[in-house]
């Protein structure tokens, strides 16, 4: 990932011989270099054009190097500000250092070797830290499978989707409910396969502004409007080599589909105010809540995108159409809590979490549990903690019978419920625990719990394990 990386890099000074003089060895260096006046310049430009190092003066007019150097820090943590020192100042870097800064350098640059090594140096402890962020996030993303979590057939059904289709370029459509997880799929999907290490660029198209969607996804040129003072990538340029996602795509108004299909067809993107295309290679996985086919019919959507983007289509079930992945899902919910992992749910607050239609699906059920464990007593979560909503669903009597989006399962105990999903994946996994846990979304810990409550996998096994 690091080796892609271009680092870029803002001069601040006031003295043009100076910024023209670290512009050079900067890019001699292979960084993106911008430059500023002053402090009040350089916050202006950040505000657009985020950088990964900034050099900046001490003694500037308006805006002093600290006063710069805080809010920097403050607005953009993770940006490395060095500074620059006269007259031998080590008093005011120490001050610098003390706030953030990550090193000092004196002028003039006596040999220049001095600041091309000092550049350098602060531009490979970038790339580390890139690095190591990334490797975070891929890691958790690994370990978790994206937090999609379930057992159940149409579940399991996805998953297989995302393992086809991780390496391809393909243009794939999510379809499904609001909070069903559509954006967890397309980061799975990107994230599991060969681009993994590319950009992935979410962009949640009901949230544009109309009029501003264009420059937001084909970036524009500098003079292109009124405000536009410098050059800009829009967010497919950004995502160039890797995976754009567009969520709500029904959300884009009819102009804007059409040049998304030019777009998709030229594989090139035309910044507003410019004469030329820009080339980009970017898989795009576009997700919507809306039946599309219905759309264009209406002429709400254009039929030949609609086309173009469902070339292949993941539907997530909703929640109620998955009733038996409930106890798994409360469970990883509970693990990631920060309460102790010994923290339960009653059979009778299961019953109503069961029972209940989840029209706001995984993410209204999220929300309920963080509910339940922030007003439970941090032992056991009963109906009394969750939302009037779901205490008050309506249940099934002493002889009623839990089938919906549940196949196979016919049973009004709900321990019957959560052995008989362990148990399938179980055998599923081949009795590989660390794949079970993985799959039904619970801990290791959790697991074994489990497996020796039910007596799944051997009970001299599991006892031996636990030891």
């Amino acid at each position: 990932m690091t080796e892609d990386l271009r680092v870029r890099l803002l001069i601040v000074d006031d003295e043009e011989s100076i910024r023209r003089l670290c512009v050079t060895v900067g890019e001699a260096l292979g960084f993106a270099c911008a430059e500023a006046e002053n402090g009040e310049a350089a916050l202006l430009l950040l505000e657009d054009l985020p950088v990964h190092m900034i050099l900046t003066d001490m003694v500037m007019p308006k805006m002093s190097g600290i006063e710069f150097l805080e809010r920097v820090k403050k607005a953009h943590p993770r940006t490395e500000v060095a500074v620059m020192t006269g007259h031998g100042s080590v008093e005011t870097a120490v001050q610098a250092m003390k706030l953030g800064a990550y090193d000092y350098i004196s002028k003039p640059f006596s040999p220049l070797e001095e600041l091309r090594l000092f550049l350098r140096r602060m531009a490979e402890k970038v790339k580390l830290v890139e690095e190591n962020q990334f490797l975070r996030e891929r890691m958790e993303a690994e370990t978790n499978l994206h937090g999609i979590v379930g057992a159940s057939p149409k579940i399991q059904d996805v998953l297989r989707m995302i393992s086809r289709l991780k390496d391809t370029r393909t243009p794939v459509l999510i379809t499904g409910e609001s909070g069903t997880g559509k954006e967890l799929v397309a980061r799975a999907i990107h994230f599991r396969g060969s681009m993994a290490n590319s950009p992935f660029v979410a962009v949640d198209c009901g949230a544009l502004v109309p009029t501003l969607i264009e420059s937001e996804l084909f970036g524009y040129e500098k003079g292109a409007f009124t405000g536009a003072l410098r050059s800009r990538h829009g967010l497919f340029q950004a995502a160039n080599g890797g995976t754009i996602f567009l969520d709500e795509i029904g959300e884009l108004p009819l102009e804007m589909q059409a040049k998304l299909l030019r777009v998709l067809q030229e594989k090139e993107v035309r910044p507003v105010g410019s004469n030329y295309s820009v080339k980009v290679n970017v898989r795009v996985i576009a997700a919507t809540n809306r039946d599309l086919e219905a759309e264009y019919q209406k002429g709400t959507f254009r039929k030949d995108l609609y086309f173009r983007l469902n070339v292949v289509t993941v539907h997530l079930p909703s929640l109620r159409d998955r009733r038996s992945d409930i106890p798994l899902l409360v469970n990883w919910f509970l693990d990631q809590s920060d309460t102790s992992s010994s923290l339960q749910v009653t059979h009778a607050a299961m019953k109503c979490l069961l029972h209940y239609d989840w029209p706001g699906n995984v993410r209204e059920l999220e929300n309920c549990m963080e509910r339940a464990i922030a007003l439970g007593d941090h032992k056991m979560i009963d109906v009394a903690d969750l939302p009037p909503n779901v205490s008050a669903a309506p249940t099934a009597g002493d002889g009623g019978k839990i089938t919906s989006g549940t196949p196979g399962l016919s049973t009004t105990d709900l321990e019957d419920i959560e052995r008989a999903t362990i148990e399938r994946v179980f055998e599923q996994v081949n009795g590989d625990k660390v794949l079970a846990g993985r799959m039904l979304g619970i801990s290791r810990a959790t697991l074994y719990r489990k497996l020796k409550r039910y007596n799944i996998g051997g009970r001299h096994e599991v006892s031996h394990t636990l030891q």
